[in-house]
């Protein structure tokens, strides 16, 4: 199945529009993982599998896995997501935004060496820099357009348009998306839950284009805020994604599976608190 497909797929088989984040930190693991070998693999494989059926997808943050020298471990994470937990789509948070033959390996490196199912791209440079990764067309490309962080705002805040005409950065990117750059049908946009004015107002531009939202929990984004701004009409067309408050839920926990056991129970709620606004 191509990306959407399984997005779609598993909005509805798991009642779910909560993505995990999976960035895993060594020094927040459970002291009995700290010195296994495949640490970073075991404590994210044991997440994933606890997790699975709460969620409608995973997203790695390529970063964490290669400070640690870990790049193997995430292609084994991957592998065991897509045989374990078969229609769960991967999508890789990488953020690559290159042009030419370097923006061809990324989507080489993404997609053939790593098997995700999606990747973010920073689409400032174009859509030249964004055509190696649409040239795969089952697979899913994520862009920028409204993030969460505040300095966002330096950029994708500024009006880009005429004078009778006012258009914001992120929203000439929105509808580029949309309207010109998803022949495929495979892209969606990532626009953080701090901004809920601007997820309805990208919503409106996009029509059912999928949303990635980062930004609940610890920095702060409201969860009904978020799915009143974003959802369709169907009740779906979000990613809402947690990592940290659901990865270290169980921090304190040194058994087993007590920190997986505590992941589960935060997702849950998590999922359910999304869905009571849907």
């Amino acid at each position: 199945m191509s990306f959407i497909e399984s997005l779609n797929a598993a909005w509805i088989k798991n009642n779910s529009l909560l993505c995990v984040g999976l960035d895993p930190d060594p020094a927040k693991f459970p002291a009995h993982l700290k010195s296994r070998p495949e640490a970073i693999f075991e404590f994210c494989a044991r997440i994933v599998d606890a997790t699975a059926d709460l969620v409608c997808c995973f997203k790695p943050q390529i970063a964490y896995f290669a400070a640690q020298r870990a790049e193997n471990q995430l292609e084994a994470l991957i592998a065991h997501i897509h045989a374990t937990h078969p229609g769960i789509p991967v999508i890789l948070d990488a953020k690559r935004g290159d042009i030419g033959s370097t923006a061809e390996q990324y989507a080489v490196e993404i997609f053939e060496r790593y098997q995700a199912d999606a990747i973010t791209v920073n689409p400032y440079m174009g859509r030249d820099s964004v055509e190696p990764y649409l040239a795969y067309p089952d697979k899913g490309v994520i862009l920028l357009c409204r993030t969460s962080n505040p300095g966002g705002s330096d950029l994708q805040f500024l009006n880009v348009g005429m004078a009778d005409q006012p258009e914001k950065l992120y929203e000439r990117v929105a509808r580029l998306v949309a309207r010109e750059w998803n022949a495929n049908g495979q892209c969606a946009l990532v626009v953080g839950a701090t901004f809920p004015g601007e997820i309805a107002r990208v919503r409106e531009i996009v029509g059912d284009l999928p949303l990635l939202v980062p930004g609940i929990g610890a920095q702060g984004g409201d969860v009904q805020a978020t799915v009143q701004a974003g959802r369709t009409a169907s009740g779906c067309g979000l990613m809402i994604n947690s990592s940290r408050a659901i990865l270290y839920a169980g921090i304190a926990d040194d058994t087993e599976t007590g920190f997986a056991d505590a992941a589960r129970r935060v997702a849950l709620e998590t999922r359910d608190t999304i869905n009571r606004y849907r």
